[in-house]
């Protein structure tokens, strides 16, 4: 089966045909390093893991280059290092904001479960290949100079807003980030700009004397560049980024190489709220993972994640939580002795992941492999331990004390016996012994739910 992946450009699903089978390349954008990543920030980071190991398992784990970049100069972090170290001089300020963040954020990704990427380049590091780029389109005329600052000029790509289509007035509300007189078109956005007394600061480019710092956009530009080259197969990030970020990357990079794209693929996944609200410090909703993974191991909130296909909006609540954490300990319980050097990778869950990382089939897989083990399939036991390690999930974590504590001193293993004992009953055509048990499990508080896939349970709210 060819993998097939969902382009936000095209509005299609394409088979995916790499520039060089011998080296796939995918860039995604990474964090700002100013704040705890929070768990929206998290889905971006399990989605295009998943892909990642997918490439590898298809192409060669030698054949994969995957960047995810780490954003550490931007008018966020300025502001959150002012904020927090008040008396300290501010590039001092920054650097402590950023170590730690930074710290933090690659200790809560590998809690989820995500590979290390191929490259990780931080955005100070790479200037210079910013100002090999500016001065590339400001000699191409796609840029100028007004006031010490480098402006992008929109009107000078025709095909900007091909992968956003926004009306023009919608395209010029989104870009008036900043409102600024020197701007010949409101759609401009900036590529360099100078520093204030105390921001990080460079040699400016196009040689403008004041000393300055990059624009965010012509940052993922470079890096990619740098690491992937003019054209690369795939680049990813959060819907939010489409417009201006990724809009503005393709035009600052078509126009400074003069290639008829950026990257082939452009896949982007759905936004992410919390208990069916938006989440916001405001409302009180605002969860980091750092704050979860004290509650919940890294695997239970990937499978959650995983639970919904990446291009849909999810909804995340407790209920789902305790449904993921569930779901990985009744697997453990069928798995703990098995060899994983006996187990295939389901042929079936790959064929989901195949279809645009369709992980909720892949799922329904490991579900479908859970219930055949519970009748004493060794294979599929096997089966189901060697893809949940595929898809990035560790079965070895006990989760049965945790849910006992979450819900309550409900008995999860009780439970899951007695729904194994019930699916045997009915297979034998004993239904008054399985509605006995389904009696029994309804007053213990415990709601049962029959798919073509298996039964699953959650407790009565």
């Amino acid at each position: 089966m060819d993998l097939k992946l969902y382009d936000t450009l095209t509005r299609e699903k394409r088979v995916f045909r790499p520039l060089d089978p011998a080296n796939v390349r995918m860039y995604v954008c990474g964090p700002t390093v100013y704040d705890f990543a929070h768990i929206g920030n998290a889905r971006p980071v399990i989605v295009f893991d998943v892909l990642f190991r997918l490439l590898r398992h298809l192409y060669g784990a030698d054949h994969v280059t995957y960047v995810r970049n780490i954003t550490d100069v931007d008018d966020k972090i300025n502001a959150r290092a002012a904020q927090e170290y008040p008396t300290l001089p501010l590039n001092e300020a920054i650097r402590k904001v950023t170590e730690a963040t930074d710290r933090q954020f690659h200790d809560d990704v590998a809690a989820l479960g995500c590979l290390p990427p191929t490259f990780e380049p931080r955005a100070t590091e790479h200037i210079a290949e910013m100002r090999t780029l500016i001065e590339k389109l400001i000699a191409s005329g796609n840029a100028y100079v007004a006031e010490d600052n480098v402006l992008f000029s929109v009107p000078s790509d025709p095909d900007y807003g091909q992968l956003s289509k926004r009306p023009l007035d919608e395209m010029i509300a989104g870009a008036r980030v900043e409102v600024a007189p020197y701007k010949r078109d409101p759609r401009d956005f900036v590529l360099w700009k100078p520093s204030k007394p105390g921001e990080p600061a460079w040699p400016s480019p196009a040689g403008i004397k004041a000393p300055g710092r990059p624009g965010w956009h012509i940052e993922c530009s470079a890096m990619s560049w740098k690491y992937l080259g003019e054209m690369f197969d795939i680049h990813g990030g959060g819907i939010d980024l489409m417009f201006p970020h990724h809009e503005d990357e393709i035009a600052q990079s078509r126009c400074a190489f003069h290639t008829p794209v950026m990257a082939n693929y452009w896949m982007h996944n759905g936004f992410l709220q919390v208990e069916g609200e938006k989440m916001s410090k405001s409302l009180g909703n605002f969860v980091t993972i750092h704050e979860l993974l004290k509650d919940w191991p890294g695997e239970v909130i990937r499978f959650q994640m995983m639970m919904t296909h990446y291009r849909q909006p999810i909804d995340w609540t407790i209920q789902q939580t305790e449904a993921a954490a569930v779901a990985l300990d009744s697997f453990r319980h069928v798995t703990t002795s098995v060899d994983l050097n006996d187990g295939r990778v389901s042929l079936v869950a790959l064929s989901g992941l195949e279809d645009d990382l369709n992980t909720p089939q892949a799922i329904s897989e490991l579900h479908k492999l859970a219930n055949e083990a519970r009748g004493g399939d060794y294979q599929a036991a096997c089966d189901l331990k060697l893809t949940c390690a595929f898809l990035g999930l560790d079965l070895n974590v006990r989760l049965q004390d945790l849910l006992k504590r979450q819900r309550g001193g409900v008995d999860e293993i009780k439970i899951e016996a007695m729904i194994s004992a019930r699916n045997t009953a009915r297979k034998t055509r004993d239904f008054k012994e399985s509605d006995r048990i389904r009696d029994e499990l309804a007053k213990m508080g415990v709601v049962l739910k029959d798919t073509k896939d298996g039964t699953t349970w959650e407790i009565a709210r």
